[in-house]
């Protein structure tokens, strides 16, 4: 079980109410929170292994240098040099970010990082060859793409709270989205996502996303077609790949997760 650590703790920090203090007074609700969810999963799902993947960098360079709009909504102060930028974090509960890790480090629970990366690349590349089923409890829907039932890997998702996520397997993507795991990413890349500064294909929603996705396969061949002057592309949704050539050149890599660290 791998848990997308910063997205249960805003979760529980704004889910919890903050009459959880410590006996200095300090409020500790999403420390609370954060591990009665930890409880929770582990009595539901008993995994024999356990890790809180954590953002070392939740904005990382080499993304900005690709596409400078990535989560730069949530920007509240650049900093110079390799370290990561600040984010937008309310106070409360960036006081009790150090107590997270106290606490989990006291409980025998790894924290795992990776300098320069996301959690969800760290996620990407333990949940890659694995070797045994992989459960990842996220409320990031990036990391649908992940989900591979013939590895066992599939997504708890946590976007209408823990006690009522979501299994998400191959067959919950289809139904959803009309495309494959393998193809979540080049669909989130042409949809685009506001929360992450992914613009999208302007006037390319979910529905044409996936209608292209199953005709062509991937992105790659979306691209190759709209310049192919011979190709079947309707001219709507040609002009429109073309249009975002530059953006559709760099977004691909910004969006898929990082599976060999």
């Amino acid at each position: 079980m791998l848990l997308d650590t910063a997205s249960l703790y805003f979760r529980a920090f704004f889910g919890v109410p903050d009459s959880f203090v410590a006996p200095t007074g300090e409020p500790v609700n999403a420390v609370r929170g954060l591990l009665d969810f930890i409880a929770r999963l582990v009595n539901d799902y008993s995994p024999t292994h356990l890790a809180c993947c954590w953002d070392n960098d939740w904005r990382p360079q080499w993304r900005v240098d690709l596409l400078p709009t990535y989560k730069s909504h949530r920007v509240v102060a650049e900093v110079p040099g390799p370290a990561p930028d600040v984010e937008e974090v309310p106070d409360p509960l960036n006081a009790q970010i150090p107590v997270i890790v106290e606490v989990l480090t006291a409980l025998g629970i790894p924290i795992v990082g990776a300098d320069g990366y996301e959690a969800d690349d760290v996620i990407g590349t333990l949940a890659t060859d694995a070797g045994m089923p992989v459960d990842v409890v996220t409320g990031d829907r990036d990391l649908f793409q992940l989900v591979d039932d013939e590895t066992g890997v599939r997504v708890l998702y946590t976007a209408r709270g823990v006690s009522r996520h979501e299994q998400v397997t191959t067959e919950v993507v289809v139904a959803k989205y009309s495309v494959l795991p393998s193809q979540y990413a080049d669909f989130a890349t042409l949809r685009g996502d506001a929360s992450d500064g992914l613009p999208g294909v302007a006037g390319v929603g979910e529905k044409t996303a996936s209608s292209l996705l199953l005709k062509y396969g991937d992105l790659t061949a979306i691209c190759r077609a709209a310049t192919d002057p011979n190709s079947d592309m309707a001219a709507g949704p040609r002009n429109k790949i073309l249009a975002a050539a530059d953006y559709l050149d760099v977004a691909p890599k910004v969006v898929a997760v990082v599976r060999d660290l």
